[in-house]
């Protein structure tokens, strides 16, 4: 994939030299030098606004969260911590209340308050979310935001529809200054608030009247950057944003560096010649040939760590076209893709073959599995079991090619987005291999990532790759193959299964299905309970939804994406080893945490 991030890709080269710290800046010393794989380019004209999808606010350095997610394998309320200091949640996940630090000051020395935090939880009702929707149906809302004193405040879930989400949705709040932000919000804005997640009427004016407040929110434009974080936007050009110290940070005098230069790119191509020069001192996950990682690896100071990424590739399948509604023909081409040398021709750096398929990255499947991961089907490249396959399928080959029921020509597409480096190597490989076994197979890209994802939607697609296993929570992981895309609709607190090409429903997979040892599961009501149910029956309901998605196939898990990032040790050192949960967040928590430590001659 070009960039991975939350499920999104990002992108002029910068005249800047990381190593000495150029552009009249010298003086400062301790420049770090990075990359944000979470913007899609930066724009000089974007204002310092966290919601402004564009803007001038980069997490971890002058954007900061409540709390730092940790991506723990199975527990998705493990943070490191961010504006709060510490947290106490409920045991029944009901409540959470956060103390902040009594010392917390924004970089324009105003305190950092609970009226900070409840002022930015407003914010965030104008965007929705899973503990901001305004829907009093909706599963994981906060019903209630109380001040217990200047620097504590407690968030409480509504009890209607609880959900396991709820805790992680409220530490990754964006916490912004009321001070500067106060106009955006109207006097009563918390009155509205009160109406809307009620049923009395007026109600549903009440939500629209907050969500007509979204546009105002992204579009806001602070006259000047006053940070929460570590760092303060001093400049920003079209090649690259300065960031300074924020001497008021809490932990400024373990903040190894004075300034932070994160780089524009437009492309793979030149984070590559970055690191190759030894421009970066950091760099994030990024789509690398063997051959361009063994150039960077050369270069003095350079050093690769790798990690956990909760993230998989998948060959997915559009059900409601011939003749892919037929699961012995899924299997096939399960059976038929070797995904060691679809890795290898991919993602050699950054992913390892999928073990099988089961919605879930290898490391998250033995941890959440253990025993059972063993009873799965693995799938392994197999042309004879694919060929009786095909036959059960009613496919037929003919002179060397396999054909449709009918005889007719089967003529299969896999689509991807042009831009997506390893996703187009990955897919050329795979039809490489299918059209050796006789299945006349090819690649269709798309321009680009969002208009992939639109025509996706619309079940333009016979197969595409797709993310999934998208973890830490078992929710999240299983709604990539058995949500929305797959047609089930929750609204309101009920769940409903639409037709196929309707309503975003593009996998067009059965609502109900005979699971060998299960007995008849409706996957997408499965996954849905996992997002309220305790850990127990959450290792039931996995078990279970691992199966299915074994057995059924609405995709094929090609690869599991590894963290392979680069560092470079010349300048400074301390940065997250292999395996650290670290990895898995930007390096201005790294830097903010004191993680990272300046080189003495620097």
């Amino acid at each position: 994939m070009k960039r991975l991030a939350a499920a999104a890709v990002t992108v002029c080269l910068a005249a800047v030299t990381a190593a000495c710290g150029g552009n009249g800046d010298s003086s400062a010393g301790g420049v770090f030098t990075t990359i944000d794989a979470l913007k899609p380019g930066i724009d000089a004209n974007a204002p310092v606004n966290p919601y402004n999808p564009k803007g001038n606010a980069f997490r971890g350095y002058n954007a900061e969260w409540l709390g730092w997610t940790k991506n723990h394998l199975t527990d998705p309320n493990q943070f490191y911590p961010g504006v709060a200091q510490s947290w106490r949640i409920a045991p029944d996940q009901s409540s959470i209340t956060l103390r902040l630090r009594p010392e917390g000051k924004w970089s324009d020395g105003e305190p950092i308050t609970a009226k900070d935090v409840r002022f930015s939880i407003g914010l965030a009702y104008t965007q929705g979310g899973t503990a901001y929707a305004l829907d009093p149906s909706a599963a994981g809302t906060a019903s209630d935001i109380k001040i217990v004193d200047d620097r504590t405040i407690k968030i409480t879930q509504a009890a209607r529809n609880p959900s396991s989400s709820f805790v992680r949705s409220v530490m990754e709040t964006v916490i912004v200054p009321e001070h500067v932000w106060r106009g955006v919000l109207p006097a009563d804005f918390w009155q509205r608030l009160k109406l809307a997640q009620s049923d009395a009427p007026g109600a549903e004016a009440a939500r629209a009247g907050i969500t007509s407040l979204a546009d105002k929110v992204i579009s806001f434009a602070p006259p000047r950057d006053v940070s929460a974080g570590p760092f303060v936007l001093k400049r920003v050009n079209p090649g690259e944003a300065l960031l300074v110290k924020n001497r008021n940070f809490y932990n400024a005098a373990n903040v190894a560096a004075d300034q932070v230069r994160i780089l524009n790119y437009t492309g793979n191509e030149q984070v590559w010649n970055y690191l190759v020069s030894g421009r970066l001192d950091s760099a994030p996950f990024t789509a690398v040939p063997a051959g361009v990682m063994r150039r960077i690896t050369e270069t003095p100071g350079n050093a690769v760590v790798r990690g956990y990424s909760p993230v998989s590739e998948g060959l997915a399948f559009n059900q409601s076209r011939k003749p892919y509604d037929n699961v012995h023909v899924r299997r096939a081409l399960a059976y038929l893709i070797d995904r060691r040398q679809v890795t290898k021709v991919a993602s050699p750096e950054g992913g390892t073959a999928s073990l099988t398929t089961s919605g879930l990255h290898q490391q998250a499947a033995k941890a959440w599995l253990g025993d059972g991961l063993a009873a799965l089907d693995p799938y392994r490249h197999d042309p004879a079991r694919a060929a009786n396959e095909l036959r059960a399928a009613g496919m037929k080959k003919v002179a060397g090619k396999w054909t449709m029921p009918d005889g007719s020509p089967w003529k299969m597409t896999i689509n991807v987005p042009a831009s997506f480096s390893d996703w187009l190597a990955g897919a050329k490989a795979v039809t490489s291999q299918l059209n050796d076994a006789g299945i006349d197979a090819e690649v269709v890209t798309t321009a680009d990532y969002p208009l992939y994802l639109e025509e996706m939607a619309a079940g333009k697609y016979d197969l595409g790759f797709w993310l999934v296993a998208l973890g830490p929570a078992p929710y999240n992981i299983f709604q990539r193959l058995y949500g929305a895309q797959n047609g089930w609709q929750l609204f309101g607190g009920r769940l409903r299964h639409v037709a196929p090409g309707t309503e975003g429903n593009w996998m067009g997979g059965a609502e109900v299905i005979d699971v060998k040892g299960a007995g008849r599961v409706n996957p997408g009501e499965l996954a849905v309970r996992l997002n309220s149910v305790p850990e127990a029956e959450q290792r039931r309901i996995v078990s279970t939804l691992a199966r299915t998605a074994n057995q059924d196939l609405p995709v094929i898990q090609l690869w599991d994406y590894v963290n392979t990032q680069v560092v470079n040790t010349t300048r400074f050192t301390g940065f997250p080893g292999d395996e650290s949960d670290a990895l898995r967040l930007t390096s201005g928590v790294w830097l903010q945490l004191g993680m990272v430590k300046r080189k003495s001659h620097i």
